[in-house]
């Protein structure tokens, strides 16, 4: 089944009166429980794509279909509910509230869903940080977590709410070699035992190398497209 799929996805940015392509037609179709990873130069489209994938950029032309509902053309607020309620974003800087403890940054999405109690997201809360291995660590803050105990907290909370899809824009570019097989082993289990799409924008061999399907892009074009 396609969690996502797009048609003639086009954009451009105008940079002093003269129009940029950055996609150039992009027609992609990801299905469920895949582990893909958007490779290619800088300025290539990758994270042109992911943000509008991720409905936080709107595209000049083609579609967008995220469980088969057209996405592109939603309004700001519904397109905010679709990100709120489908997708789960993991970045290279995390994002994380800095006086926010782990726990607390990672029920906030829940908390914003307003559809569960205060009980059921304190269990899905522990549940996903213990499935993560930071059991024990709930009560500090992003400053007293390492970069690899900051990004699993930033795993945890893209994926507590159980997405359709979780987009990660370079997701190891900040952390060392031993801390990125440690966070790819672990999104790799956790597609595997959870059934979550992912999809990753990077410029990292690593990364390459543990997804199950490669797509490259160059000047805005999908030029090949690999499965493993």
């Amino acid at each position: 089944m396609a969690v996502v799929a797009t048609r003639g996805l086009t954009k451009n940015y105008h940079n002093g009166g003269m129009e940029v392509p950055a996609l150039r037609g992009i027609d992609l179709v990801l299905e469920e429980g895949e582990f893909t990873s958007l490779a290619g130069p800088s300025g290539s489209g990758k994270t042109t794509l992911l943000n509008l994938l991720g409905c936080l950029d709107r595209a000049c032309d083609g579609e967008i279909l995220l469980d088969g509902i057209e996405v592109g053309n939603l309004s700001t607020t519904e397109q905010a509910r679709v990100r709120r309620e489908k997708i789960g974003f993991i970045f290279q800087t995390y994002n994380l509230i800095p006086v926010l403890t782990a726990f607390e940054n990672v029920e906030l999405p829940l908390v914003l869903l307003r559809r569960y109690s205060e009980k059921e997201i304190k269990e899905r809360v522990l549940r996903i940080l213990a499935e993560v291995g930071l059991e024990g660590l709930e009560h500090r803050r992003p400053g007293d977590l390492s970069g690899g105990q900051q990004q699993r907290v930033a795993i945890a909370r893209a994926l507590v709410k159980e997405p359709r899809l979780v987009l990660a824009d370079e997701p190891t570019a900040n952390l060392d070699s031993e801390n990125a097989k440690a966070i790819l082993d672990l999104m790799r289990r956790l597609n595997e035992t959870r059934g979550v799409t992912f999809l990753f924008s990077t410029h990292d061999p690593l990364v390459m190398e543990y997804a199950t399907r490669l797509i490259t892009l160059r000047d805005g074009r999908i030029v090949k497209d690999e499965r493993r």
